[in-house]
């Protein structure tokens, strides 16, 4: 049965490492849905959250593989209902002077922030679930969006579960 899994990987901060990473995805034939990367609290170990859609056993196997990259540190499956994950999107909706206030009150109830205003458009930053960032452009498509750019989603398990490095 195909499902979304989260993998948190925790890598060594070099070049390459990403490219070698998302390599092993498309060679096993996964479509990554959403990838996310940044430095962690030591700036020589990045977090790469993957979020891909496959069954277990396949999802097993692509982590087996991916602890044999030398620069992998540690992996860790994450289920959703023990995680924290939010994503990023910065949305350009189209206004006019009629539907503005329309729009505002929208991103406000959405608890977003509008970065930008020029005379025609609204640009608006919303994280959340991913979830809450689809509400939200489907209520503002009608409005008309210009322009999306979203993150991939990033994701820590809650409470004292961490995938730390060993020290």
């Amino acid at each position: 049965m195909t499902e979304r899994y989260t993998l948190s990987v925790l890598v060594e901060n070099n070049p390459g490492v990403l490219s070698r990473v998302v390599g092993l995805f498309s060679r096993r034939g996964f479509n990554i849905h959403s990838l996310s990367v940044g430095t962690t609290q030591d700036t020589h170990v990045s977090r790469i959250t993957i979020e891909v859609n496959g069954d277990a056993q396949t999802v097993e196997q692509v982590s087996k593989q991916l602890s044999k990259i030398m620069e992998v540190i540690k992996i860790k499956t994450l289920r959703d209902n023990e995680i924290v994950k939010r994503g990023l999107a910065l949305v350009k909706v189209k206004v006019t002077p009629k539907t503005r206030s329309e729009v505002i009150e929208i991103t406000s109830v959405f608890r977003a922030n509008i970065v930008d205003i020029s005379s025609n458009t609204l640009t608006v930053e919303i994280t959340g679930h991913e979830r809450k960032v689809n509400a939200f452009l489907e209520l503002v498509e009608p409005y008309g969006i210009e322009e999306i750019a979203r993150t991939g989603m990033t994701a820590l398990e809650r409470g004292t579960n961490t995938l730390k490095l060993d020290k």
